[in-house]
Order: structure tokens, then sequence, then C-alpha cells
């Protein structure tokens, strides 16, 4: 990266949050609730994902003990507004199971964990990826994880900053190393690039003339 580029993700991180100002993420009533919205948001819109949300409050179903010993096809009904419902059932149970078997059920004594060693212990939960492990880590956990997802990728591609073929820690890396590592401007900067990903930066005809990052 050229000396004068040194700074373009913190460039990137000023101008968006001029424009659009503090998000306030997650959106969230609880850190249970925040992991089970970053695994029902996998190939959905958060619309949806939150009215599977609130079915599962109604059904008071929302704690891990709960989701643990759920009937799996009640669970997945629950669940069906977010979308390949029993599959994500599926992938709630395995993150409940994980969670009390090494842990009691307590998140507190997850996020006790060193960073590094909880991240390798979520990849290994069967459906947690590399995004949605760094989003509990992120927004539920309080950990510096940046969290790189499809928004990123298109913004930071289409200023020649990333390339399409970087992977996922690639892409991650070059963010963090030019970056305080900072639990706060993590999760504002990812909240940040979300909101253009949705509103001008759009998948197949990008609002270019109103982007606050036109002149970056």
């Amino acid at each position: 990266m050229k000396k004068k580029e040194q700074n373009i993700f913190l460039q990137i991180y000023e101008k968006l949050y001029t424009f659009y100002g503090p998000q306030h993420w997650w959106p969230a009533k609880s850190r249970f609730e925040m992991i089970v919205g970053a695994i029902l948001t996998q190939n959905t819109s958060w619309a949806n994902v939150k009215i599977a949300i609130t079915d599962l409050r109604k059904g008071r179903m929302l704690t891990p003990g709960k989701i643990l010993k759920a009937d799996i096809k009640k669970l997945a009904m629950a669940i069906r507004p977010s979308g390949y419902f029993n599959l994500k059932a599926k992938r709630l149970k395995n993150f409940t199971a994980f969670l009390f078997k090494h842990y009691k059920g307590s998140l507190d004594r997850m996020f006790n964990t060193r960073t590094s060693i909880l991240r390798k212990m979520l990849l290994d939960v069967n459906g947690i990826g590399e995004e949605t492990a760094d989003s509990i880590l992120l927004y539920a956990g309080y950990k510096p994880a940046f969290v790189v997802d499809a928004y990123t990728r298109r913004i930071f591609i289409r200023h020649g900053i990333i390339s399409a073929s970087d992977t996922y820690a690639q892409i991650q890396k070059k963010i963090t190393t030019n970056l305080n590592s900072d639990e706060e401007l993590f999760n504002e900067y990812h909240a940040l690039i979300v909101a253009l990903g949705k509103n001008i930066c759009l998948k197949k005809v990008p609002l270019c003339k109103i982007c606050p990052l036109a002149q970056v």
C-alpha cells in the first residue's frame, strides 16, 4: 500500500461517520439474541430475521436452554421467516450444544476465553463461518474482531482497495493493520459499511453521485 493510501480505511470511516452518524449496532435486546440474529441473518434480510426473533420471543424460546431442548421441527417453524429454516434450526442447536458442552450455557464464561482461541472454537461449530464468528465476537463479546461481509467486499473492490480474489482473512488483515484494534471503532465501522451498501453502493445500480465516498 502506497504511503498516501496508508490511511484510506480511516478516511472511509470518517466520511461514512460524518455522512450517517452513529448506527447504534447491534440491534438486539441481549447478547444471546444478537448471536441468534447473527446465525439467522445468513443469506437473508435483517427484516426477515427480526420477524423470526420476535416469533422466538413470543414462543418463549429465546434462551440457550430453551433452544437446546426445543423440538427441532418446532424451532424450525418458529424461525421460518428467516429462510433456510431447517438448516438454521440445526445451526442454532449446534451453537447452544457447544455453549453447554464447553461453558455450561454461560456466555460470560465463553467470552472470558482468549479471543483467538474462542474464534477457532466457534469456527469448529457446524454452520458458523468467519463472518458469523466475528460478528459474535464483536457484537456479543465486545472483542475487536473486524467483520468482513458482502458489503465490505463490494465497496472496497469498487474503490480498488482490495482484489476480488482476496480471501476473508486477507481483507480483514488489510483493514485491521491500518486501524487501531478497537472494539467500538470496528463496531461502528461495520455498521456504517452496511448502511452504505444497503442504501447507496447497491449491487446492480450503485448511486455513485450521492455516495459520501465519491472523492475517496
